[in-house]
Formats: structure tokens, C-alpha cells, sequence
């Protein structure tokens, strides 16, 4: 009896072993369920979104606005102090080099170039007096003392240089007149006229605008965040406004300095067929840094830039990885990686906020 007694209370204590077994498995294979479905350690975690970086072509372009304008542009200044007494032109006009656009008050030169004329006339008269003088001294032979055909000799060459010297003031005042005279430098258009008849002009202030606008350019500047990737020949779409067309055309001169009150480096784009268009009008340029080179690209709002350089985060299993990167600063939603990256890495696309090491979950599609 005491035998059956001890194995009973042996087989109640196996049993209850088993159920505390049991009960233990089965709470143990409940919390890791949960912790599988629940995930607790990425209660902290932040929601991102993250694309493959690949190699692709890729074309830099940079877009700009700038005006039409003439590549030969003349300011037109009087050569003297004057009044105008005629116009001859207006904005508009068409005029070949030479033409006349104004005249100024010339009474007081012409008076002068007659003083000198009539001094030259006189001078003249006064040199056939001295060699008619010398002539007959010569006819004389050794009749005439060698003194007196020396001294007629001496007045004559002094009758000549005297000659000489009032024709060259007739010449000098002649030319001061021809001043008076506002002539054309070049063929062109008028594009300003800045006097009206009865002002006094003087040599500082312009009088009238010429260009040639039988050859077109477009002046721009670019930022100098860009000068150093802009040089002479790289290929533009040219777009003028009020025109569905575009053209073509190319860089033909990129100014050796920055304007360092603007930060703008002035560029000159060239069309590469002739166009007709008023001066002013404003022209959309694309111009073409870069064209078709495999490149990897990644979003401007997955690059965070700091003084010590550029970063951008990875998606590394389930976390925000930071990685250095060489950027290539562009006016583009999409910027070039020069170095950081390879094909395949896995990029967060929006990276304000993140630090490195942090808890991500994948945002789903």
C-alpha cells in the first residue's frame, strides 16, 4: 500500500512538470510571434522612401535668360563743343558709314577757315613777290652782288615755309569745320537719338546709338557657382520669346572675370544661323555643359550639404547608413555623383533629419 501510495504521488508530480513545460513553450512561442508580428524595436523606426541608383546617360543643361543684341554697338559723340542747328536721322533710321546725322553751329569755324584762307592767299602772293625778286637777281649774273642774290634767295625760302605753314592751318581749320559735322561711323541702325535741335552738346555725352543688327548675339551672365563649367563652344537651343521655333547656336565668349557686384559671369551665345529680331528681346538659352554620359544621379532632397562636404544615406537592412559623397552642384532636381556611390545601392530619397544609424522601415509602394 505505502508502494502504490509514492508511485501515485511520482506520476502527479511528472504531470505537473509536463503542464509547466507546456505552459512555459507555449508563452515562449507566443512572445516571439508577437515580437515577429509587433516588431517593438522599430516602435522608433522612421518611414522612408529610397530608390536603385543605376548608370544612365545623362545631359546637364543650363537654363538661362538673356537679350538680343547687336554684336557691333556704337555710342556716337560730337567731336566739339556746338549747338545743333539740324538732324538728319531718328530712332529707326537706317544709315551707311559716313552718313550724316546732325549738324552743329558752324558760323565761328567758317569764319576761321576764311581768316585762313585769305592769310594763305596773301602768303602766297607774298612768296611769287619774293621769287620774282630772286629771278631777276639771278638774270643779273655778276652784275648783282652775291649779298643781294643770297638775301633774295633767303626771302624766297621764307615766302615758301611761310606758304606752307598758312596752308597747313587752312587744312587744320578746314578739318575743325568738317567736325562740326556728325557723320555715321559704321552701317547700321539708329537705336537712340539723345539730342533735339538748339541743344548745346558737348563731347562727353552721346548723341546717338548705333548697331548693326544684321548680326545678332544673346548677352547673358551665369551664376558663378557655374563659370568654371562654361566655356566657348558648347552647343544652345535658343528659344526667343514670342517664338514656338528654337535655334541653334553656341558660346562664343565667356568674360575672363566675375562681376563681383552681381556674382555673374557675362557670356556671349552666337546663333548659328541668321536671325532677325529687335534688340532687347528676351531669349531662352539652354546651353549644353554636358550631353549623354553615364552617370549616376540621385535626388537633390537625398543630399544633405554641409561645410565639410556633401552626404547622403543609405538603406543598409534596416538602417539609415550616412555616406560621403562628390556631388556636381547643378540648377536640376536630380544632381550627378561623381564618387560615393556604386550601381545597386539602395538610397533614402528624402534624408532631412536622418543620423547615421538609425531605425528605417521601407515605406511600401
Amino acid at each position: 500500500m505505502q508502494d502504490a501510495g509514492i508511485k501515485e504521488e511520482t506520476e502527479g508530480g511528472r504531470s505537473r512538470r509536463w503542464w509547466i513545460v507546456a505552459v512555459l513553450t507555449i508563452a515562449v512561442i507566443i512572445g516571439a510571434v508577437s515580437l515577429v508580428w509587433f516588431r517593438p524595436w522599430t516602435a522608433n523606426a522612421v518611414t522612408v522612401v529610397t530608390e536603385t541608383v543605376q548608370p544612365g546617360p545623362v545631359s546637364r543643361i543650363l537654363a538661362l535668360n538673356g537679350q538680343i543684341a547687336a554684336r557691333t554697338s556704337v555710342s556716337v559723340h560730337a567731336s566739339v563743343v556746338g549747338t545743333v542747328i539740324a538732324l538728319l536721322v531718328d530712332e529707326g533710321s537706317e544709315v551707311k558709314a559716313g552718313y550724316i546725322l546732325a549738324h552743329l553751329d558752324h558760323a565761328q569755324q567758317d569764319a576761321i577757315v576764311r581768316q585762313a584762307e585769305a592769310a594763305l592767299q596773301e602768303g602766297i602772293v607774298a612768296q611769287t613777290q619774293a621769287a620774282s625778286v630772286y629771278n631777276r637777281a639771278r638774270e643779273l649774273g655778276d652784275n648783282v652782288a652775291d649779298a643781294v642774290r643770297e638775301d633774295a634767295n633767303n626771302r624766297l625760302q621764307s615766302a615758301a615755309q611761310e606758304v606752307d605753314r598758312l596752308r597747313a592751318g587752312v587744312d587744320q581749320a578746314t578739318i575743325q569745320l568738317d567736325r562740326y559735322t556728325v557723320r555715321a561711323p559704321i552701317d547700321g541702325t539708329v537705336m537712340e537719338r539723345h539730342v533735339d535741335p538748339g541743344q548745346l552738346v558737348d563731347t562727353a555725352s552721346p548723341l546717338f546709338v548705333l548697331a548693326d543688327l544684321s548680326d545678332l548675339i544673346v548677352e547673358t551672365s551665369v551664376d558663378e557657382t557655374f563659370a568654371t563649367q562654361i566655356s566657348p563652344g558648347l552647343r544652345a537651343v535658343l528659344q526667343l520669346v514670342g517664338s514656338a521655333e528654337t535655334q541653334e547656336g553656341h558660346v562664343s565668349f565667356v568674360s575672363p572675370r566675375v562681376d563681383t557686384a552681381t556674382g555673374g559671369l557675362a557670356i556671349r551665345i552666337d546663333f548659328d544661323a541668321p536671325v532677325q529680331a529687335p534688340a532687347g528681346l528676351t531669349v531662352t538659352a539652354n546651353i549644353i555643359v554636358a550631353e549623354g554620359t553615364d552617370e549616376i544621379t540621385v535626388p537633390r532632397s537625398a543630399i544633405i550639404t554641409a561645410p565639410s562636404g556633401s552626404t547622403v544615406f543609405k538603406a543598409v537592412g534596416r538602417k539609415a547608413v550616412a555616406t560621403p559623397v562628390k556631388v556636381i552642384d547643378w540648377p536640376a532636381e536630380r544632381l550627378v555623383v561623381t564618387d560615393g556611390l556604386s550601381g545597386g545601392d539602395v538610397v533614402i530619397t528624402d534624408a532631412v533629419g536622418l543620423t547615421d544609424g538609425q531605425a528605417i522601415r521601407l515605406s511600401k509602394p
